[in-house]
């Protein structure tokens, strides 16, 4: 016997049985077997309320049809004969005229010339004759009272009337006995409906949610951490853009962590190295390889250092993730700032043997002077660190309709384009060595485009007319 978990056997029964019919797979079960078999049901009552009146009305109509044919052979009979007087005497002729006028068999056996009718006239027993006065002529007086009375017109004049009294007693029969017939025929269509309703509502039922069950399957192991798993998509229905949006969510996760993963080993080794170093130097100089001199110092100073702006640039990144980093905005001229940062750097320029060529309008941005310097700053290390001596950097500022655009150019070596989408990656270098004797941490470009992104611009790499790379800055417009 299978045992009830702790929590589920310390329910009630009606509990536990309520959380067994909480379940999406019965609700959607129940609602659509629920509606077809309401809409079964209400069209069984319709149909049959509605045959049962049109059945009355439709013995009614074919009876007064019959009537008419009757009521214009008397006055035929009486515009020739001039009366009623041989209706009157002989009964016989009048049961013979009205069997001809309505086609029903003769009292011979031979039938009527006159074609019968769909439906047998019920009322024929019942028929009277009244003069122009309604004095009865012919018929039961007792049920003179109840008789339905037909003008009969001769000449556009009233002659007579002819009268019925119809069997209600007889149209009732035929009602109940063609209902209940039809009431079989629409309950066996209604049991049909309904079953089909059942199986309807169980297949829907299942096929919805067994895809629900393999999303909440899959959205299970997605919490466990397993990143990998996949739904099968089929379809263009809402569950179908569900479970692509579920897959687009797992192949996020799983990048998010393999970064996460590569962020962690890139920032031990960007860290260990300049440990290693200071280590390395600190032991000689315990051990007695090294003096202590200021060369020695120099070099321990120079590690810290560079330990310390990585540092920093980290601390500065993970502050511009978490939407902590401080930005002090205002209407300024990023041209003015650009042409700071050139004649900062005028003497590394000199010294790598760059030729600076400025084409500087004014373009003013609502931004932060000290952190756009700081991305131009980045810009130039970049430009001193990997153009090769003699070269030529190139910086454009211009408005643009809506936009300030900046370009910054510089001449070879460039860049594979396969390697641009990366350049702003965190820790990210084209050779992929991590020699730093060429390059620094690899954090700058991707601290400029975070500057950049909080300044609601775009910061675009690609291939030079120089021969270099190419960074295209793109920032709205103020005022």
């Amino acid at each position: 016997m299978t045992e009830l978990p702790p929590t589920a056997a310390r329910l009630p029964r009606a509990s536990r049985l309520a959380r067994r019919f909480d379940r999406l797979r019965v609700k959607l079960f129940l609602a659509i077997a629920g509606t077809n078999a309401v809409v079964a049901a209400v069209a069984y009552l319709l149909f049959s309320l509605s045959f049962d009146r049109g059945l009355m009305e439709y013995v009614h109509r074919n009876d007064l049809a019959r009537l008419d044919t009757l009521v214009a052979a008397l006055a035929s009979d009486y515009r020739r004969e001039g009366g009623w007087q041989t209706a009157v005497e002989d009964r016989e002729a009048w049961m013979e005229r009205v069997r001809d006028a309505l086609g029903l068999p003769q009292r011979d056996g031979e039938p009527s010339p006159m074609p019968p009718r769909e439906f047998p006239l019920t009322v024929d027993p019942r028929l009277m004759l009244f003069d122009a006065e309604r004095q009865l002529l012919i018929g039961r007086a007792e049920r003179a009272r109840e008789a339905v009375l037909k003008p009969i017109h001769v000449d556009g004049a009233t002659v007579g009337y002819l009268g019925y009294v119809p069997h209600t007693w007889l149209f009732e029969s035929i009602a109940r006995l063609a209902s209940l017939q039809q009431h079989g025929s629409f309950a066996a269509i209604g049991v049909g409906m309904l079953a089909a309703a059942l199986l309807l509502g169980a297949g829907l039922a299942q096929w919805l949610t067994r895809r629900i069950r393999a999303l909440a399957g899959a959205t299970a192991a997605l919490s466990r951490g397993d990143y990998d798993i996949r739904l099968n998509v089929s379809g263009h229905d809402e569950l179908a853009q569900l479970a692509r949006d579920f897959n687009r969510l797992a192949s996020t996760l799983a990048a998010t962590r393999r970064a996460r993963t590569q962020w962690v080993a890139d920032i031990a080794h960007e860290l260990r190295t300049p440990l290693a170093v200071l280590r390395g130097e600190i032991e000689a100089l315990q051990d007695g390889v090294r003096p202590l001199s200021a060369e020695s110092l120099a070099s321990l100073a120079q590690e810290t250092a560079r330990l310390h702006r990585l540092v920093d640039d980290l601390h500065l990144l993970s502050t511009s993730d978490l939407g902590a980093l401080s930005y002090h905005t205002r209407p300024l001229d990023t041209a003015e700032v650009l042409d700071e940062v050139v004649r900062a750097h005028r003497l590394p320029l000199k010294e790598r043997g760059l030729t600076a060529e400025l084409d500087l309008q004014a373009g003013i941005v609502l931004g932060d002077a000290a952190r756009l310097a700081q991305v131009y700053g980045n810009l130039m290390q970049n430009t001193l660190r990997y153009t090769d001596a003699g070269g030529r950097l190139r910086i454009g500022c211009r408005t643009q309709g809506e936009h300030v655009l900046v370009e910054w150019e510089d001449s070879s070596p460039g860049v594979p384009e396969s390697e641009l989408p990366h350049l702003t990656e965190r820790l990210y270098r084209v050779d992929g060595s991590r020699n730093r004797a060429s390059g620094g941490s690899g954090l700058g470009l991707a601290i400029a485009k975070a500057i950049v992104e909080a300044h609601h611009g775009t910061m675009t790499p690609s291939p030079s007319e120089l021969g270099g790379l190419r960074w295209r800055i793109v920032f709205p417009r103020h005022g």
